[in-house]
């Protein structure tokens, strides 16, 4: 996989968009009961049962809620990072209930732990990076050796009408708009996709579990598809080759929901 960053059609480096995701997860912070079973879907190659004792690094944490459920599981102890002070504060809030979890300012790009954690996840963050090939190296630093190290991406199989369609629309308009504009602009194709999710809109495994959802909750998602300046959509393939490419091995992926993967891969070490 081409590891060289993201660039505009002038040349120049795209940065991330942290702070805009930060604007969502001051505005989307509530822990709703259905994100436990999105956070079991995206880890489905770590059952809750293998997190027990273990401890964990969240890379991207946002407003905490995965690593909530990271924690809810039995987990020993547990590091949560990001770098806007928006999610930063809003993940302490989630995660008071657990002591042994610690919320941090770090960078993906500079976690400053090596041989560390049992498990080293990120939930829909790699995929938004500059640099997905860089992050996913410092993650794999900062597992211990025969750790595991897991991800979870947009995936380009059943998404190909997004690419062709809908994210030139994204890269050539919302990423560039006010991201308060951009989520008032969300309520209407959350308001269109509601309305066909109840007229049977419901051909792939995603829809229908969405169907299920409230309307805030829609929207939010709408909103977090239309903000971020970089979204990569990556084949089975691909990624595949983005963990074997950082060192990994054993590495096994899952379809999750007919539109995204989960990868999995192991720290080369003991075992």
């Amino acid at each position: 996989m081409d590891s060289q960053r993201n660039r505009d059609e002038r040349g120049a480096v795209i940065t991330g968009s942290a702070e805009r995701f930060g604007y969502e997860w001051d505005e989307y912070a509530e822990l709703r009961p259905e994100y436990e079973e999105q956070f079991r879907r995206w880890t489905v190659l770590l059952p809750p049962a293998e997190w027990k004792g273990r401890s964990f690094l969240d890379v991207g944490c946002g407003m905490g809620r995965n690593a909530y459920w990271a924690a809810s599981w039995g987990t020993s102890e547990g590091l949560a990072i990001d770098i806007d002070e928006r999610s930063l504060a809003a993940a302490r809030r989630t995660l008071s209930r657990f002591p042994q979890v610690s919320v941090e300012t770090r960078s993906a790009y500079e976690i400053g732990e090596r041989d560390r954690f049992d498990i080293v996840f990120s939930i829909g963050v790699i995929h938004h990076l500059a640099d997905p090939a860089a992050a996913l190296h410092c993650m794999v630093d900062a597992a211990r050796p025969a750790g595991r190290v897991l991800i979870w991406v947009y995936g380009l199989e059943n998404n190909r009408w997004i690419v062709m369609f809908l994210d030139p629309l994204r890269k050539a308009l919302f990423s560039r708009l006010p991201i308060g504009l951009v989520h008032h602009l969300s309520l209407y194709p959350a308001a269109l996709l509601w309305v066909m999710l109840r007229l049977g809109l419901a051909h792939i495994a995603y829809f229908k579990l969405i169907r299920t959802w409230t309307f805030r909750h829609l929207r939010s998602v709408v909103f977090d598809q239309m903000l971020p300046r970089i979204a990569n959509y990556w084949s089975r393939t691909e990624v595949e080759a983005m963990m074997r490419n950082a060192g990994l091995q054993q590495v096994e992926l899952a379809w999750v929901n007919e539109m995204s993967w989960c990868a999995l891969g192991i720290k080369a070490g003991d075992h």
